[in-house]
């Protein structure tokens, strides 16, 4: 009777642990009894009926990393659901463009679950399911853009497949958080081709640069002469003015200095003949001697300026 009693509190005690469960944070349990769904276990202690209640288990895909160092995806059963978010790396496939050119792409999917009831009972194969949309839309999007705009429209391929799929996948407590192309192939004669042509753009760019640096030069070169030239006129008439200004002053003074006692004008004549002999003839190897033909007018000039000493 006493070892009964004991195989059958042994039994309790195996019932009861076997009913506990303890659930992580961002983790939930879905419980079925007797077949039927029963509830959600939220993170913490929670109890239940062995035999009677059961995880529900969801399909889900986990990573490894070989010996080699490569990864590789598996699916299992799972019965606590993550509702952190997860990444998909989906393997390269081949897309046909507008203008019939095929392509490889390989994209990153980023999801989580935000319903757990719906994950386990709206989706028989939720990884599966949600590959396989991606591909097909994928497609769809890739297939109305031609190759040059599908490499250059990258982030609105991303934006409009994250809106698709998160529409879809609504349904199965799903939200689609970001896509992200990873790499896009084009064929090996076309990227020959766009290798080339991205060459001569580049040499294009260059030239245009360089001329467009020499055109600059030549410009600010340019400006820095009209410039000069501007200043230097300024010095050569303001020096001008200057010179006339003296000159005015030295010859009002002389009129002064004669104070109509002699002719002034018959000075500064036989003052200008005077210069301009003396330029004449200057020079070391000069044996030519000038007169000018009106001689008299510099006698009579050189008389009024001996009539002006003689009255001084």
């Amino acid at each position: 009777m006493t070892l009964f009693l004991l195989i059958v509190l042994v039994a309790v005690i195996l019932y009861i642990l076997k009913g506990i469960i303890i659930v992580k944070e961002q983790e939930k349990v879905i419980i079925e009894r007797l077949g039927r769904y029963h509830t959600t276990l939220e993170p913490g202690f929670n109890l239940i009926f062995p035999l009677f209640d059961v995880p529900r288990p969801i399909m889900m895909k986990e990573s490894r990393r070989a010996i080699d160092g490569s990864s590789y995806s598996y699916l299992r059963n799972m019965h606590r659901i993550d509702l952190r978010e997860t990444m998909y790396d989906f393997p390269r496939q081949n897309v046909i463009t507008k203008d019939n050119v095929s392509i490889t792409i390989n994209a990153l999917l980023y999801f989580q679950i935000i319903d757990a009831k719906k994950a386990v009972y709206a989706a028989q194969n939720l990884p599966e399911m949600i590959e396989k949309l991606t591909q097909t839309s994928l497609r769809n999007l890739v297939g109305q853009m031609d190759l040059q705009e599908t490499l250059i429209s990258r982030d609105k391929i991303n934006t409009d497949l994250r809106s698709i799929l998160d529409e879809a996948t609504n349904k199965w407590g799903v939200k689609v958080n970001r896509v992200e192309l990873q790499d896009i192939f084009p064929p090996a004669d076309i990227q020959a081709s766009m290798d080339k042509l991205m060459k001569a753009d580049r040499e294009k760019q260059a030239t245009i640069t360089e001329a467009e640096g020499i055109k600059e030069a030549a410009i600010r070169k340019a400006e820095g002469k009209k410039q000069s030239d501007i200043l230097l006129a300024e010095g050569v008439a303001k020096a001008r003015i200057i010179e006339a200004e003296a000159e005015k002053e030295a010859i009002h003074k002389i009129i002064e200095a004669f104070e109509n006692k002699a002719q002034p004008d018959k000075y500064l004549i036989a003052m200008k003949y005077l210069e301009t002999l003396s330029d004449i003839t200057a020079g070391q190897n000069n044996k030519v001697i000038y007169m000018p033909y009106e001689a008299t007018g510099i006698l009579s000039s050189v008389d009024g300026i001996k009539q002006m000493f003689d009255k001084k």
